[in-house]
């Protein structure tokens, strides 16, 4: 985590932002975002809580610093801008920040400096920006923070203030009063007891012109502590002395809470509390799980506890990241002639590399749940393939939106194929036709992936209720595009309920992927489960050995 990641304080209010302040603005605005990260990570609980926003949205702004590097004038600060947040966008809340950035950059690019009006109409273009790049936009996200300073901006300067120092006081204002109302549009936000991630990270771009323009300070992030843990998990090191993630929501009067932070303190670090008005999401890492636990019953009353090893859940992340390293280029299938249709997949685990390969896919890149690849990633595997025509297997929801800019930006011609999971991929691929033309070849592995009903068997991290009923934390779950549809004692449990759940008379062949952890009894009963109930149907058992 940096220390002190804000500039000191300019020495008079700007009234015109030149290219040098903008600069200034997107290096205050990434350091920000890597002082936070830890911080929006933890709330970050929707559209899935896979705690990687604030990860996502702080590589977006290293990949735009990357750019700015030679990057002078206006013009090429804003280009650099541009492209830099396109390159670099990963997830949902990258791509949706570079639109942000590149409704800022395309509006002050044409001038020489900027000033409060010309602040309001490039606010207004970000904000019709962020809402196109999403399909169906849901409000009580950050698109709902990003709307609704481009409409105080445009109030303010209604109302005639043209400074640029109150603009940014009153846009500031509204994007926290935005980021405060997100629970009361998003039920999810609101049952987990947190604001929306994404719209936070988004408040921090305004922190940093305020910064820039007026030498206000950018607020400190809410953890008191340095988190070793993380920092240490990224270096791929032991994880922390800490042992325990010790989390739990707190109904408390507010005035407790600062008695609670001082406890923790003494016993913790990686201290997170977020809230207001009587309830709270309180997050520390400690070795002395009671304490933690007795001191929020001192405050108020704890409920949705959750304690979680921090050791276990590193090595897990750690075996993500070291199968990730070598993805793109150890999963590469061996040079060939010109072909007319490429193909590049996303996924993690050698097994399901070498399957992709082994049925026509020219390059795989690391891609999954727990790690979104950039533009620039994909754009590389494209430009690698043997193909002047380009097909991009996502095989993860929050792959497509990034996928989906790599046309515009290389020679070839790119074309989706919006798998969600490796098993779509696999039916489409059996469609595929490397001497096809690329729209033949579209629909038929569209065709074919459609054709697929998939699903996937994990472990409940936090206690839930879903269509299956009650979850409990450590639950092993069956989850389908339609939800949850069973929560069991044992993995085999659950894959019994799902595929239970997924075949119908028209079934013919299940495809069963193993992730690296599972159990070969687990394997073989579901084997036999299948073998006795549908004996009809041909199986396929398969080593991914994704994470």
């Amino acid at each position: 985590m940096v220390a002190n990641y804000h500039p000191e304080p300019m020495a008079a209010t700007l009234e015109r932002i030149s290219a040098p302040d903008l600069r200034r603005v997107v290096d205050v605005y990434r350091d920000a975002l890597r002082a936070h990260q830890e911080e929006l990570n933890l709330l970050n609980v929707y559209p899935v809580p896979d705690g990687d926003t604030g990860t996502n949205m702080a590589l977006t702004l290293e990949s735009v610093c990357g750019e700015l590097d030679s990057a002078k004038g206006m013009t090429e600060v804003c280009h650099a801008i541009a492209h830099g947040s396109l390159m670099g966008a990963r997830g949902n809340s990258g791509v949706i920040l570079s639109q942000i950035l590149r409704g800022l950059a395309d509006t002050f690019a044409p001038l020489e400096a900027a000033t409060g009006p010309e602040l309001v109409v490039g606010l207004r273009r970000a904000a019709d920006a962020a809402y196109q790049a999403v399909l169906r936009p849901v409000e009580g996200t950050i698109l709902t923070v990003v709307r609704r300073s481009a409409e105080a901006a445009e109030t303010a300067s209604g109302n005639g203030d043209s400074s640029l120092a109150g603009i940014l006081e009153n846009v500031s204002t509204a994007a926290r009063d935005a980021v405060a109302s997100t629970p009361e549009l998003l039920p999810v936000l609101a049952e987990a007891g947190v604001v929306d991630a994404g719209g936070q990270g988004f408040t921090l771009l305004i922190d940093a012109f305020l910064n820039v323009v007026d030498g206000r300070a950018v607020p400190e992030p809410q953890v008191v502590a340095a988190p070793a843990s993380v920092a240490a998990h990224m270096a791929g090191g032991d994880p922390s002395s800490l042992r325990y993630e010790v989390m739990y929501l707190l109904d408390a009067p507010d005035e407790t809470i600062s008695g609670l932070k001082e406890t923790w303190s003494s016993i913790g670090d990686s201290i997170v509390v977020v809230g207001g008005e009587g309830v709270w999401n309180c997050h520390v890492h400690t070795n002395d799980i009671g304490a933690a636990i007795e001191a929020g019953i001192e405050a108020g009353k704890p409920n949705k506890i959750r304690v979680t090893d921090l050791v276990e859940q590193v090595e897990e992340e750690q075996w993500v990241r070291e199968h990730a390293r070598g993805a793109l280029g150890s999963y590469s299938a061996p040079e060939t002639e010109r072909l007319t249709t490429g193909v590049v997949a996303a996924a993690v685990g050698e097994g399901l590399a070498r399957m992709l390969t082994s049925m026509g896919v020219n390059h795989v890149i690391a891609g999954g749940q727990s790690m979104n690849p950039s533009t620039a990633q994909i754009k590389e595997a494209v430009d690698r393939c043997p193909s002047d025509a380009v097909i991009v297997l996502p095989n993860n929801k929050n792959i497509v939106p990034v996928a989906q800019q790599v046309d515009a930006l290389t020679d070839a011609q790119v074309e989706i194929v919006a798998t969600n999971s490796v098993v779509e991929a696999l039916a489409a691929l059996v469609a595929y036709d490397p001497r096809a033309e690329i729209g033949v070849n579209v629909g038929a592995m569209t065709e074919a992936a459609g054709r697929v009903r998939a699903g996937e068997v994990t472990q409940a991290v936090r206690d839930s209720n879903a269509e299956c009923g009650p979850i409990t934390e450590g639950d092993w779950i069956a989850i389908s595009e339609d939800g949850i549809h069973v929560a069991a004692n044992t993995a085999a449990e659950a894959a019994f309920g799902l595929v239970d759940k997924l075949i119908d008379d028209e079934t013919e062949l299940v495809t069963v992927l193993v992730g690296a952890d599972a159990r070969p009894a687990d394997t073989t009963r579901l084997s036999e489960h299948l073998a006795f109930n549908y004996p009809q149907i041909e199986v396929e058992v398969h080593e991914g050995d994704q994470p």
